[in-house]
């Protein structure tokens, strides 16, 4: 269920985005290299199959074209899911891309959906993307809006998580891989991860 990324790169590259005296260029960067490193994690165990057609190499020997075993969707949730997003499509240009709009209330600490837009393929499998596990309210909602819309094959890929968040989702979604590249120690009063990185989007837009 829970896959914690652990490499020499990432924990540098985070260790230099926990710095509140990142800048925000710095911090986009950072995200993008963090997110692109993670892909390989995330789909290390897919299987390539034969697509029933040929290549012929420069050399004139002819080989079996390949293509994954499913159709990659990369699903940011809105806003700051863009951020990591970016790193996962430079890996993978030809995925398609859905977008699932949540904010959560200040109040009630509650997402609340606002935008949905999923492209359609045979054989799908989306990672939806989001800097943060926090609370896990938001994750959890943008699993159950792609359910509800016949998208059961979905993975998880978030920066940081809380140990609230990442039991949320098991909870609730125990057929969803979650993975991270740190599990923090717990939320503050606000709802906010600790350590943690701050508030990712509006490190990542320049939102402050």
């Amino acid at each position: 269920m829970l896959h914690l990324v652990n490499h020499p790169l990432i924990n540098m590259k985070l260790n230099k985005m926990r710095d509140k005296n990142t800048k925000t260029k710095d911090f986009r960067t950072l995200l993008d290299e963090i997110a692109s490193l993670m892909t390989y994690e995330v789909y290390k165990d897919l299987k390539v199959i034969k697509t029933g057609k040929t290549i012929e190499t420069p050399t004139g020997v002819v080989v079996d074209k390949l293509k994954l075993e499913y159709d990659l969707i990369v699903c940011p949730i809105l806003r700051a899911g863009i951020g990591m997003s970016n790193g996962v499509i430079n890996m993978l240009p030809t995925a398609r891309i859905g977008h699932i709009g949540l904010y959560r209330d200040e109040k009630t600490l509650k997402p609340v959906e606002y935008f949905c837009k999923l492209p359609k393929v045979d054989n799908p499998l989306v990672l939806i993307c989001d800097p943060m596990l926090a609370t896990g309210g938001s994750a959890s909602d943008a699993i159950l809006i792609l359910k509800k819309r016949g998208y059961n094959n979905i993975r998880l890929l978030c920066l940081v998580g809380a140990p609230e968040g990442v039991k949320k989702i098991e909870e609730e979604h125990p057929d969803v891989d979650i993975y991270l590249c740190a599990l923090d120690e717990k939320l503050n009063e606000k709802g906010y991860i600790i350590p943690g990185l701050g508030d990712a989007g509006d490190r990542i837009f320049g939102t402050y």
